[in-house]
């Protein structure tokens, strides 16, 4: 499956979702939440396991599941059943660490404030001297790196950036997702 197969498949659950959600019938909607959250248990029950197998059964397992946590598509499986192998600050840590190169090269940087419950806190820093783009553009690709990193976030804010929201192909069950900008 391409990467443009796996985010329209994306697409496509979070429509039925909204569909399910938005079903006349209150027994309808349950049953329909329920069934889905039982198969997410099963296959993540199934998924841990395999990720417990092929760590121990060879000696490169760890390396095996930092290369399922590298792959995009297992990446995005992985952190939709809260399995993936690099901790959240890590993922946005490395996402930050991507941008900062172009950042600089205009006399600025990006500060992580610090992360909790899935939201993080971000401060774009110096000058931008001879930067053509605006803070604003500058907040938006920050924050499309970190989403990239990071699906599962629920909120970026940054400092001094207003910005629209990228959003988020990651589907939780029972759980919504807000992004905010602080002013």
């Amino acid at each position: 499956m391409t990467s443009q197969e796996f985010r329209s498949q994306l697409q496509r659950i979070e429509e039925l979702v909204r569909a399910v959600e938005s079903a006349a019938d209150p027994n309808v909607r349950a049953s329909a939440v329920e069934l889905v959250t039982a198969l997410m248990s099963l296959h993540g029950a199934g998924i841990e396991r395999m990720m417990e197998i092929a760590f121990v059964t060879t000696s490169s397992g760890a390396e095996t599941i930092d290369r399922f946590g590298a792959d995009d598509l297992v990446s995005s499986l992985l952190l939709l059943y809260n399995l993936h192998p690099v901790a959240f600050d890590e993922r946005v840590g490395q996402a930050l660490d991507k941008v900062r190169p172009y950042l600089k090269s205009h006399g600025g940087d990006v500060e992580l404030l610090g992360t909790e419950e899935g939201v993080i806190r971000l401060r774009l820093v110096g000058s931008f001297h001879g930067c053509g783009s605006s803070p604003a553009t500058l907040g938006q690709m920050i924050e499309e790196a970190v989403y990239d990193a990071a699906p599962d976030l629920v909120a970026i804010e940054v400092e001094g950036v207003v910005a629209e929201p990228s959003p988020s192909a990651l589907v939780q069950i029972g759980r919504t997702r807000s992004t905010s900008a602080a002013p």
